[in-house]
Order: structure tokens, then sequence, then C-alpha cells
């Protein structure tokens, strides 16, 4: 793989051709930041991207019921494939401003590095290839996917996933701001909406009646004293805590929002156990406990020798940064987890994601969509080598 890419570096006049590309992948990352697009009402998105891979001139392009797009670009052997995805959803409700500002070599703009750098950076590598008639050895699947954040669950990837799976053989997932990182590992999550109901009443007239607030509190703090390991690292979060009517009202419902989080599968159901187990505890006359699932991540892994783990740190040495292998919850967790191979990559480096002060740096976008398109060329040719060795 290293070779395919030292290969691909050589096959172009990259300082010619850079500077417009990375104008022309800001511009278009701005004009998706624009577009709201909360989870789970990604709809604006997925046309806009739509419209763009048609005009590109892929076949088969769609929309799926969940607002992932699709576009497929055929290559010489339409039997081995890539798929190129990166998710369109965003943390924000649809009023937020999404106006930008500059600042120096900084843009500020809520969700223009996760993910509108992302997606731009997949068009930006459908671009290079249509400029520059680039028939690939294979197949590649271009993928907007939705619902990728929060409670969204990678609900988009999933359907996606699943719908091209027996086409797929190996996949490059975008996430706007992480340039210089490779994740090659998914972080396993689990997340659970926790509540108590009681018969409630007056806080004077019937003090000592079972209050839910109280016992989602005391609950939550028997879960914030349990003890994880710091390798495999093991995280866990009340994000999130609700109920109550009144101060002078006994609590009938109350609620909180675990997540929990883990490098590794046993260790995440190990934590889970424990939670369960403190909810059993918990038990008492009274109050009602319900412990909904609301998320399920799956954990992955790919081993760092892969050919594929080894060429996006190649090509990210071939624009001159040392790249940081990684572990992280995106989009890549599903195909790992049915095996199959998945880097996740940048386009440019920022920082405040999920916050209204979210920013990109200009500076990075030609060396972060140069190390994509190398990389892409270097998979493509890789998969083709490879079933023909079968």
């Amino acid at each position: 793989m290293r070779t395919w890419v030292k290969e691909a570096r050589r096959g172009y006049d990259w300082q010619k051709l850079l500077p417009d590309l990375a104008a022309w992948t800001l511009e278009a990352g701005i004009a998706i930041q624009q577009i709201p697009a909360p989870t789970f009402a990604e709809e604006a998105r997925a046309r806009h991207v739509a419209a763009l891979f048609a005009d590109f001139g892929l076949d088969e392009v769609d929309i799926d019921a969940q607002w992932n797009a699709y576009g497929y670009l055929r290559g010489v052997d339409n039997s081995t494939t890539l798929m190129v995805m990166a998710h369109t959803d965003t943390v924000f409700d649809v009023d937020t401003d999404l106006s930008v500002r500059h600042e120096g070599e900084r843009i500020y703009g809520v969700g223009l590095g996760d993910n509108s750098m992302g997606v731009a950076g997949m068009l930006a590598l459908l671009k290079f290839l249509r400029d520059h008639a680039v028939t690939p050895p294979c197949g590649i699947w271009f993928v907007a996917t939705s619902c990728e954040e929060g409670l969204g669950d990678l609900r988009g990837v999933r359907a996606a996933f699943a719908r091209l799976r027996e086409r797929v053989n190996a996949v490059i997932n975008i996430e706007g701001s992480a340039f210089g990182h490779v994740y090659h590992a998914g972080i396993g999550v689990h997340r659970l909406h926790i509540t108590a109901t009681t018969e409630g009443g007056h806080s004077w007239l019937h003090f000592g009646r079972p209050s839910a607030t109280h016992a989602v509190v005391q609950l939550g703090a028997r879960i914030t004293q349990l003890k994880t390991p710091s390798s495999p690292r093991t995280t866990y979060n009340i994000g999130m805590i609700e109920g109550g009517q009144a101060i002078n009202a006994i609590a009938t419902s109350a609620g909180f929002w675990l997540d929990m989080r883990s490098e590794s599968q046993h260790e995440l159901d190990f934590l889970v156990a424990q939670v369960q187990q403190l909810l059993k505890e918990a038990e008492e006359a009274g109050v009602t406990w319900h412990a909904e699932p609301v998320g399920e991540r799956p954990t992955g892994y790919l081993d760092p020798r892969h050919p594929l783990v080894q060429g996006a740190m190649a090509a990210l040495e071939e624009v001159g940064v040392r790249g940081k292998l990684e572990r992280a919850s995106t989009d890549g967790n599903i195909p790992l987890y049915y095996g199959c191979p998945c880097v996740t990559i940048g386009i440019t480096s920022g920082g405040n994601a999920h916050r209204l002060d979210e920013y990109i740096e200009t500076e990075p976008i030609a060396s972060g969509v140069q190390q994509l398109i190398l990389l892409a060329l270097a998979a493509v040719e890789h998969a083709t080598h490879k079933a023909d060795a079968k």
C-alpha cells in the first residue's frame, strides 16, 4: 500500500492543482454548513449532496429512508469496491445561527468541522477523479450518511453498510477536523435513559414519601463512584438530568441519561452490568424504575499493520505530517464491527466541536485533501490486486 501511495503522488502536479482544489473544498464545506441538518432532519443536506453526485455523473444516485445519499463511480472492475463516506448531521438544532466569520487562518461556524468539511472532502475527491478523468481500478461508493451524532446511534451508516456490505471491500470514513489522525479502532458505546416514577405529593404534607428526583440523584451518585480501568480506557457520564414538577412538590417522575464507553467490549459489558446491579439495589417500595437503551455502538478494531492503516499513515507522511493512530466512536465502528477494513481520517484541523464557537483552520485543507486522494488511489489499487490474487 505504501508503494501505491508514493506512485499516486508522482502522478500529478500537486503544486499546481491543490490551491484551487483546496479553495473549492472550503467553499463547498461552507455551502453545506449553511444547510441546517440536525440529527434525524438531514433531508435538505442529503438532497444537496445527491444533486452534486448527479452533477459529477455518478451512477445509482439515490437517497434512502434514513436520508443517506448514495452515488457510485464505476471502475475498471466493479466486482470489488471501495466505500468513501462522511456524515451530514450536526448536534445543533434547526434554529442555530449558521453564520461564519473569518479570523486570520481560522473560520468560525457551527458544524463546519464536524462535519461539513468531511462531506466537502469526499466531494473534493470525487471532483479530482472527474477533473482528471480517472477511472479507478475498482468501483467507489460515495455515501453521505445521516444520524451519526448523539441519539442518532449510527442509524445512517447501519442502513448504508447493510445495503452495500456485500459489495464493499474497504471503507474510508472522513471527519472534517481530524487531520493528522488515523482512527483504526471503534470505541464501544452503551447509552441508557434511566427513569423513576413515584406517587408524589406535597413537600410538607406528604414528607417522607418516595421522591423520583431523590431516587435518581441517589442512584446517580452511586454510579459516579464506580471505578473503571484506565487501560482499556472505560468511561461513563451522566449527561442530562430531568424531572419534578415544582420546588414544593414531591416529584412523580425524574430521570437521567447515561453514556458509557470503552475500548473493550468486555469492559463495557462489565460496566453495564454494574449499573444494572445498582438499579436492582435501588428498588424500593413506591418507586418504579425503567432503564431504556437509547444507544449501542459496537467496538471494532483494525490491526495497525493492515495495509489500509499503513496506507493512511503513508499518505500523511507524503504531505509532511507524522500521523497518530487513534480510537474513537465514529461511523467507522460499523464496518469495523463486521470485519470490513476501515480507517477514519480528517481534512483539516480545528477546535471547539459541538460548541457555538467551533472553528476550522484553513491552512491544512490542501494537505488534507491530498492525503485523502493519495489514500483513495492506493486503496483501489490494493483492493484490485488483492481480488486478483484470490
